[in-house]
């Protein structure tokens, strides 16, 4: 699923308020880090996640990896913090409804 320019727009808007709900340690991205991530992106689905810097990654590069192994959509990328979407499969959560083109 690619975002629109106005669906990108309203994700950037929502994540604004979001505190970072997970941070990308020392270790990089590791298998643990991955299940928290689909855990919580399934229950929320838009997270802001953020790097810790010195770690050898940036945020751009972190985003981008866990994206690909979430089968993800990143918003934005902001300094050390970035902001990732994906449809929640659960039917028990409100949903993030999409504006259409």
């Amino acid at each position: 699923m690619t975002l629109t320019k106005k669906q990108t727009k309203q994700l950037r808007a929502l994540g604004q308020k979001l505190s970072p709900l997970l941070i990308i340690g020392k270790n990089g991205i590791t298998d643990a880090t991955i299940k928290q991530a689909d855990e919580t992106i399934e229950k929320r689905e838009l997270i802001k996640c953020q790097v810790l810097p010195d770690i050898g990654v940036d945020a751009k590069e972190a985003a981008q990896e866990l994206c690909d192994k979430l089968h993800a959509e990143v918003v934005q990328v902001i300094g050390n913090r970035f902001v990732i979407y994906r449809e929640s499969h659960r039917d028990d959560i409100e949903k993030i409804r999409l504006v259409r083109e």
